[in-house]
């Protein structure tokens, strides 16, 4: 096992050097200039601003010193807030948007299980046509949609919640509900598919024929087997909230990481751009290690396998 967890250490720390490099050369490509929106500068101050910022250094110094930057979790000043470091805003946004993940998550998770076990327990009648209908109609609908209609009807119309802002939790269950539903849809899905083959499986009819009772049988044998397709989607579950955050928390007027990660790039806020793709870069991929690590205490095959390799 101890194998196996440095082994995937190993996997995050290459495809985080990818990453970082990626992003580097990438922002170097792209056209125009951190300063191209304001007001022309003499060639004075350009050149102090270039000095100030490392971009008068040749590429290969500024990849270095990038390398080293992110190493250290060192992700310089704002090229467009005087006095504010990318730094501060990650610690200033970033518990806001965990908070607002975090019970985007849970409502996706818990309703999707509870709406997918309904769908299979009732297979066939009107509460799995109903489960199905609110699955796929999760689905269909983009968050930033969803978001629109909420803040306008809900929250505008029916004064319900509020319209925007954050403070206090009723201000994150409209947005909550926004990022979830997609990915409650899809986990709903999963769950019901899953628990109709673990319903034909044969440990299942073993039970029935034993006499053990119906909650019994979902609880303790079908529901945990069922779950493995859903652990294995926590991983583009964090995917999904982070990235459907980004125009929700715009949406919601919601100052989160997300929030300052869109403006940052429409202000063509370099240091800004480049030190938030790598903290969400670092947050996706140990999502994605806790999800194997979670898998394999599952269903310790895959522990076992992940070893021998």
């Amino acid at each position: 096992m101890i194998k196996y967890i440095l082994k995937r250490l190993m996997y995050i720390l290459l495809a985080l050097f990818v990453i970082i490099s990626a992003t580097f050369f990438l922002m170097r490509l792209a056209p125009g200039s951190p300063f191209a929106s304001e007001r022309s500068f003499p060639p004075q101050i350009e050149k102090q601003l270039d000095a100030k910022y490392g971009l008068d250094n040749p590429w290969y110094i500024q990849y270095k010193d990038y390398l080293i930057d992110s190493a250290t979790f060192d992700f310089g000043e704002s090229m467009k807030y005087k006095m504010r470091s990318t730094n501060d805003m990650i610690s200033e946004g970033f518990p806001i948007s965990l908070t607002l993940g975090i019970e985007a998550m849970l409502l996706a998770v818990g309703l999707g299980i509870l709406l997918g076990v309904i769908s299979a327990l009732y297979h066939n009648r009107f509460p799995d046509y109903l489960a199905t209908t609110i699955a796929v109609l999760g689905i269909s609908i983009p968050s930033f949609v969803l978001a629109g209609l909420m803040q306008y009807f809900i929250a505008f119309k029916l004064g319900w919640f509020p319209i925007s802002g954050w403070k206090g939790f009723i201000y994150s269950i409209l947005p909550a509900f926004a990022i979830a539903l997609t990915h409650m849809g899809y986990i709903a899905k999963l769950t019901r598919s899953s628990m109709l083959e673990q319903n034909n499986s044969d440990y299942v009819k073993m039970a029935r024929a034993k006499g053990i009772g119906k909650w019994t049988i979902v609880f303790r044998h079908t529901l945990r087997n069922a779950l493995l397709p859903v652990v294995t989607y926590i991983g583009p579950l964090t995917a999904g909230v982070v990235t459907g955050s980004f125009i929700v928390e715009q949406i919601f007027a919601i100052p989160g990481l997300g929030k300052h990660f869109v403006t940052s790039i429409s202000n063509r806020d370099y240091t800004v751009i480049m030190g938030t793709t790598v903290f969400y870069s670092i947050i996706l991929l140990l999502a994605v290690f806790i999800v194997d690590i979670l898998y394999g205490i599952i269903d310790p095959r895959i522990k076992l396998r992940g070893a021998k390799k």
